[in-house]
């Protein structure tokens, strides 16, 4: 059977809870939700597994902390023998506006210390959906600011993102980086401002 890891980046703990740089664990979280699947707490981190049209699917939510999330990854690809061309990692980013999203079938970190970790552990030839988590913040204070909580206002902006980040999981199990992000891709920019953001919606106005 075919497999794949999925990767929500984040930080453990209720007092992380719904802040900007948890963004890829509510992705994660979602996707879980939506397959009816739980977590459970594993080595390196909180694991869920479930399959798409036979493809088996691991989720993963690291307990290392951000900063060591390349741990956690090298350890469940190694544990699974799961290629790099069938992982995913999903970070927040603040050089996207919020509520826009990314996604890249490799490249650098960008100067996101998870993704930084990641790649000193396996290098950079995967896939990674970057969530716009936006940039309102005083030269300096970026820390405060990844660490924040999303108001609820934010979360309005950022859901119809974390529904297409969804979606975008299964189409790359089922498809493939390509594919995915050929569709996926133009619907990242300012979704916020488009008044359907389902991908029915968006095939009806094309």
């Amino acid at each position: 059977m075919d497999k794949y890891l999925i990767v929500g980046l984040g930080n453990p703990g209720s007092e992380y809870a719904l802040t900007r740089h948890n963004t890829g664990f509510m992705v994660v979280d979602a996707f879980a939700r939506k397959a009816g699947v739980d977590f459970q707490d594993k080595r390196y981190g909180f694991v869920a597994e479930t399959s798409v049209k036979g493809r088996k699917v691991f989720l993963l939510k690291p307990t290392t902390y951000m900063n060591l999330s390349g741990n956690a990854v090298r350890y469940w690809l190694n544990k699974e023998n799961i290629d790099l061309s069938r992982l995913l990692v999903i970070s927040d980013e603040v050089a996207l506006p919020l509520g826009s999203f990314r996604l890249k079938a490799n490249g650098s970190n960008g100067g996101h210390n998870g993704l930084g970790h990641i790649q000193q552990l396996i290098g950079q030839q995967y896939a990674r959906l970057r969530m716009g988590i936006g940039n309102d913040f005083p030269r300096g204070m970026q820390v405060d600011w990844v660490l924040g909580k999303y108001t609820e206002e934010e979360l309005e902006v950022l859901q119809p993102a974390i529904n297409h980040a969804v979606n975008i999981i299964t189409s790359f199990v089922l498809a493939g980086i390509d594919i995915t992000m050929n569709q996926f891709n133009k619907l990242g920019k300012g979704v916020q401002n488009k008044p359907d953001n389902t991908p029915e919606g968006k095939e009806k106005e094309e």
